[in-house]
């Protein structure tokens, strides 16, 4: 067991940092700690991060999660596909209960461990699912989600494919990505747009972990895209033909 007090202090610090004490409260704080020691219990047999360190943990996996919640309003209905360990599903989960989250992964034992960590932390509007995601935006789930976001699964041009099928007309797709996150966007625009999406902002993120001024910063960026029209019946295609052949 890790010493909470000292945990509490680094989170509530970091969050100040980067403008999200309003999200950093005692429960929030203590529901983070449990997520963590349980993160890396079940990380001892179980590839979940490669991250061990609490500040770092903090930092790169909840502050990066939490900076979706500006975008989505109260009531959001959202989709994380390829939710891996939890991220941002169950950092949104803890802070936002207000959202209804379903996260998708095609690993059963991850989905167990999201499930039954989701259920462990209270958070009641995460609805974990084991399915491809190529599979849910074909059927059930095709263009029933408010929101749809992805982290660290695939480049964007891909992705794009995977998610806006997600996404009703007049909603929005929220790519999280790194520091190539332009780049990839500037590869990926023939594709949002024959996906029914067109970019809206683009938003530079500085994940900080301290005050100084030689600290050198994480950047990350969120690509903002609005779903304009329904996609075309032929999308998303078998993950194997979308990896061959991008859209572009």
């Amino acid at each position: 067991m890790s010493d909470f007090s000292k945990f509490s202090r680094v989170f509530h610090t970091v969050m100040a940092l980067n403008g999200l004490s309003a999200l950093a409260t005692e429960e929030s704080a203590k529901k983070f700690h449990l997520l963590t020691e349980r993160m890396l219990e079940i990380n001892q047999r179980m590839n979940l991060t490669a991250i061990k360190e609490e500040e770092t943990i903090i930092l790169l996996h909840y502050v990066d999660s939490l900076t979706l919640s500006t975008f989505l309003p109260q009531n959001a209905r959202i989709a994380d596909i390829g939710c891996g360990a939890g991220f941002p599903c169950l950092p949104l989960g803890i802070c936002r209960p207000d959202l209804s989250i379903l996260a998708l992964d095609s690993t059963e034992k991850r989905i167990r461990y999201v499930k039954e960590t989701a259920d462990l932390l209270g958070c009641d509007g995460i609805n974990a699912v084991t399915m491809r995601a190529e599979e849910g935006g074909k059927g059930i789930y095709r263009e029933q989600f408010d929101f749809c976001t992805a982290r660290a699964v695939a480049a964007l041009p891909l992705l794009a494919e995977l998610c806006l099928p997600y996404v009703k007309v007049g909603g929005t797709f929220l790519a999280m990505k790194g520091k190539k996150g332009e780049e990839e966007l500037n590869a990926a625009a023939g594709a949002i747009q024959k996906l029914g999406g067109t970019v809206t902002a683009l938003h530079p993120i500085t994940l900080r972990r301290n005050d100084s001024a030689n600290e050198e910063a994480e950047t990350r960026y969120l690509i903002e895209i609005k779903k304009i029209k329904p996609t075309s019946a032929e999308f998303p295609r078998a993950w194997g033909k979308i990896l061959k052949k991008p859209l572009s």
